[in-house]
C-alpha cells in the first residue's frame, strides 16, 4: 500500500524518510519546498509531490492513492487541522509527530467523523508522546482506581527547529494541567517537586506536554500533570516568564523569535542522538493515597520518533483497525515503547 511523509524536507521528516528508504520502504515524499523535496526524492529514489496546505480539498486530491499520511510539517498548530481534514476527505489514515495539546484535542473532536469515514487519526506517534502514553497506560493497568497521574521525562538532546518553534508558541499559552477531567491553564512552572526520573533525584517543574490531553483519553484519570527536570535557575526563569507571557503572544514577537530559531537551531546530529538516552517516569495515585511508580529508559527522543512513527506506520499498513481518534497506546498497545530500539524494560513499583 502507498503512503506519504508530508514535511519530509524538515529535520525529523528527513530522518524518518531516510530510515524508511533504508528499510526498503517506498513512501511518497511531500512538502512545500520543491527544491528540497525533489532533491531528497532523487537521492533516495522515491516519488515526490509538492503542495501546500491552504486548501484541504486540493490537498485531498494530492493524497489520492495514499493509505496513510505521516505528517511531519510543523508548527502543527497551523498544519495539523487542514491535513486531518484532507485525510478524512481522501479516506487516508492520519499520523503525526506533534506534542501539542490543541492538536490532540482537535483529533478527539473529530472522532465521530473518523469512525464514519473508517479513518484512523493518531497524532503523537513519536517521542511526543509514545513513551509517556505507554507509561500512563501501564500505570492505569497497575492501579485501576487511580485518580491522579504525574508523568515526566529527562532528556538532554536539544531541540530541532520545529520543536523550538513549538516551544515558543507554548510559552505564550502558559502552563497546562488537567483538573477534574478538564484541561486547565496554570502559570509556567506552576508546580515544582523532586523526582527521580531514573538518573537520580532532581528538581522538576510542570510543563504543558501533550499527555495532559492524551493520557486522559488513554486512561480516564481525571488529574494529570507532566514534569521535566530543571535547575533552580531554569525554574526561576520559567516563572519570571509568566510576567511577560502576554507579550510573547503578539504575532510580531512570535515571528521574530521563530525567524531567529530558523537561523540558529539545527537539531542534534546522529552522534549526539546516539549517546543520549531518555529517562521516562510516571506516578499514579488513588484516593486512598496508594501509589505506583513506573520508569523506563528509551532511545534519544528524535531516534525514538523515527522508530516509533515507522512502527505505527507498519501497524496501520498491516492491520485494519476501526476508524476513530486514537492515542498511540490505544492504537498499538501499551507495550509499544518496550518494543522500540534502545528501550529497556518498563518497571513498576
Amino acid at each position: 500500500m502507498s503512503w506519504m511523509i508530508y514535511g519530509a524536507n524538515g529535520y525529523t521528516g528527513e530522518l524518518i524518510a531516510r530510515e524508511a528508504a533504508g528499510r526498503g520502504q517506498k513512501p511518497v515524499l511531500a512538502g512545500r519546498s520543491r527544491e528540497r523535496i525533489e532533491a531528497l526524492g532523487k537521492e533516495l529514489g522515491l516519488e515526490t509531490r509538492v503542495f501546500g496546505l491552504d486548501d484541504s480539498g486540493a490537498v485531498a486530491k494530492q493524497l489520492a492513492g495514499m493509505s496513510l499520511v505521516l505528517h511531519c510539517a510543523g508548527p502543527f498548530s497551523a498544519t495539523a487541522a487542514p491535513m486531518m481534514e484532507a485525510c478524512l476527505l481522501a479516506r487516508a489514515h492520519y499520523l503525526d509527530i506533534t506534542g501539542e495539546i490543541g492538536v490532540f484535542e482537535h483529533a478527539q473532536s473529530l472522532n465521530s467523523r473518523a469512525q464514519k469515514a473508517g479513518v484512523v487519526l493518531c497524532p503523537g506517534v513519536g517521542f511526543d508522546v509514545i513513551p509517556t502514553d505507554c507509561v500512563a497506560a501501564a500505570l492505569k493497568a497497575a492501579l485501576p482506581d487511580a485518580t491522579r497521574l504525574a508523568l515526566g521525562f529527562d532528556s538532554r538532546s536539544g531541540f530541532s527547529p520545529g520543536t523550538a518553534k513549538t516551544s515558543v508558541e507554548g510559552l505564550a499559552q502558559g502552563g497546562k494541567v488537567r483538573k477534574n477531567g478538564k484541561i486547565t491553564t496554570v502559570p509556567l512552572a506552576w508546580r515544582v517537586r523532586e523526582i527521580d526520573f531514573g538518573d537520580g533525584v532532581k528538581p522538576a517543574m510542570t510543563i504543558p506536554w501533550g499527555d495532559v490531553s492524551t493520557a486522559f483519553h488513554s486512561t480516564g484519570i481525571p488529574d494529570i500533570e507532566v514534569y521535566i527536570p530543571g535547575s533552580p535557575k531554569l525554574i526561576a526563569n520559567a516563572r519570571r516568564a509568566n510576567y511577560i507571557r502576554p507579550l510573547l503572544g503578539f504575532k510580531p514577537v512570535q515571528e521574530f523569535l521563530k525567524k531567529r530559531i530558523g537561523k540558529t537551531v539545527k537539531g542534534p546530529d546522529q552522534a549526539t542522538r546516539d549517546k543520549l538516552q531518555t529517562c521516562v517516569w510516571g506516578e499514579a495515585t488513588n484516593a486512598k493515597g496508594q501509589k505506583k511508580t513506573a520508569r523506563i529508559r528509551t532511545a534519544n527522543g528524535y531516534s525514538l520518533t523515527i522508530s516509533g512513527s515507522l512502527a505505527v506506520v507498519d501497524h496501520l499498513l498491516g492491520y485494519k483497525p476501526a476508524g476513530g481518534s486514537y492515542t498511540p497506546s490505544k492504537l498499538v498497545g501499551a507495550d509499544l515503547v518496550t518494543r522500540l530500539p534502545g528501550s529497556g524494560p518498563l518497571t513498576i513499583e
